[in-house]
């Protein structure tokens, strides 16, 4: 199989949409030997941070010398982006031998799986193969019924946090949504809860206690964030000295919080992991399209902020960076609550740019633009999002002001291609 036929196939199964239930997902493993029950598995789940606590868990366990696959989504450049080992992407030669050896199983089955129950299975194929001491495994949406779902005996599971999105499939409050990422809780097995909501954590102390795993919950009130700019975040968490990380938000710190509980899980079960090598982890840890500068000149950042939660915290992000306003240019999908984004952001705007993500759930921008316009916020809808990202840089330049890309992950191969180019 060539590159070209592995992405024509897998874009041929994104046409099978998406499915509920574990039937055909389990049905492809069976058929590949289970490949996921031969690895020890990091499982992670919540309505935000999955990527950053990934992100984390992987950049400490490199630095402790594991091998560490990692497999997350969306893909932001390349569907390779989500096999990873070690932080680097998986070749071009080892991604068409793996989609070739997992589709020539899935094209036997008379149900035949979805787009990602494929690349789910095929990331487990992939860290098996190759020998991975440790996979760092994030859910695509929910917990339950996610592709991923497929572990008996994780090494430990971690459920970020709890908030509403994707209500549509997990449910229109804390409580049901809390329950299907309690899903990914299995007998026996650590699980940490890095979040603080009250409701979620009664289900996910419930849901643990039925299957006897160990619960362990981030403190919040335990950590300490010393000093934060762009590209840095230092802190304190418990036991654990000060820290360093090299990503920024008001987010990454409780992000932070999960991961150490994680981490201490590690230790206590037997890894290797030295306070020396969490600090060069947290020091070396890279995460795109999470206030992730992309210019220096005009300073241009890209938030994935793609729900109302992640929303707030970029917003907190915002306030306690800057003294000024900023440009937002964002895009959003049409099934987000976007209209509660205008209230969020209006004391930090200055203008809005809209545009529309390479998705075809994306939002018409001009919808967008008129629920900003409603609340007063000087806003305009564009259809080419070159033009939009141009007119943005120069307006940041002119009033030395800068640059919000905010919304979609969907955005953030088109956007950071274009910023390359300038």
């Amino acid at each position: 199989m060539k590159l070209i036929d592995a992405y024509s196939y897998l874009k041929m199964t994104a046409a099978r949409g998406s499915k509920l239930g574990l039937e055909r997902v389990k049905e492809l493993s069976d058929l590949l030997g289970r490949p996921q029950n031969s690895l020890k598995v990091i499982h992670i789940a919540g309505t935000n941070g999955k990527g950053s606590v990934s992100a984390m868990l992987c950049a400490v366990l490199d630095a402790a010398g594991y091998k560490t696959g990692c497999f997350c989504s969306p893909a932001l450049t390349d569907i390779r982006d989500s096999f990873l080992i070690n932080g680097e992407v998986i070749s071009e030669e080892d991604f068409c031998a793996l989609i070739e050896k997992v589709s020539s199983k899935a094209e036997q089955m008379e149900d035949r799986p979805t787009q990602f129950e494929i690349i789910a299975v095929s990331a487990y194929t992939y860290f098996k193969d190759k020998s991975c001491d440790i996979a760092v495994i994030e859910c695509g949406m929910g917990g339950d019924l996610d592709a991923t779902n497929i572990v008996d005996e994780p090494l430990l599971s971690v459920i970020t946090n709890v908030a509403p999105d994707h209500t549509a499939f997990l449910g229109s409050t804390v409580e049901e949504i809390a329950y299907h990422k309690a899903g990914i809780i299995k007998k026996g097995r650590p699980v940490v809860f890095g979040g603080d909501n009250d409701k979620a954590l009664e289900v996910i102390e419930k849901r643990a206690a039925e299957l006897d795993a160990p619960l362990s919950i981030a403190d919040h009130s335990a950590l300490k964030v010393l000093y934060q700019d762009i590209g840095k975040t230092v802190l304190e968490y418990k036991k654990h000295g000060e820290l360093t990380l090299s990503l920024t938000g008001a987010y990454q710190a409780k992000n932070a919080a999960a991961a150490l509980e994680a981490i201490d899980i590690l230790k206590d079960i037997g890894g290797d992991i030295s306070e020396e090598i969490i600090a060069e982890g947290f020091l070396n840890v890279r995460h795109r399209g999470r206030f992730e500068v992309l210019l220096n000149e005009p300073l241009t950042v890209f938030d994935g902020a793609h729900n109302p939660d992640g929303m707030r915290e970029t917003v907190k992000s915002i306030e306690n960076l800057f003294d000024t306003q900023v440009i937002v240019l964002m895009g959003v999908m049409a099934d987000k609550e976007y209209d509660l984004y205008p209230a969020m952001l209006k004391g930090c705007t200055y203008r809005l740019f809209a545009v529309r993500p390479e998705n075809e759930r994306s939002l018409d921008p001009k919808m967008l633009a008129q629920v900003f316009s409603k609340d007063d916020i000087s806003s305009a809808a564009y259809e080419d999002t070159a033009l939009a990202l141009s007119d943005a840089k120069a307006l940041a330049k002119q009033k030395k002001l800068p640059l919000m890309i905010i919304g979609s992950l969907y955005m953030y191969k088109e956007i950071s291609t274009l910023i390359k180019k300038t």
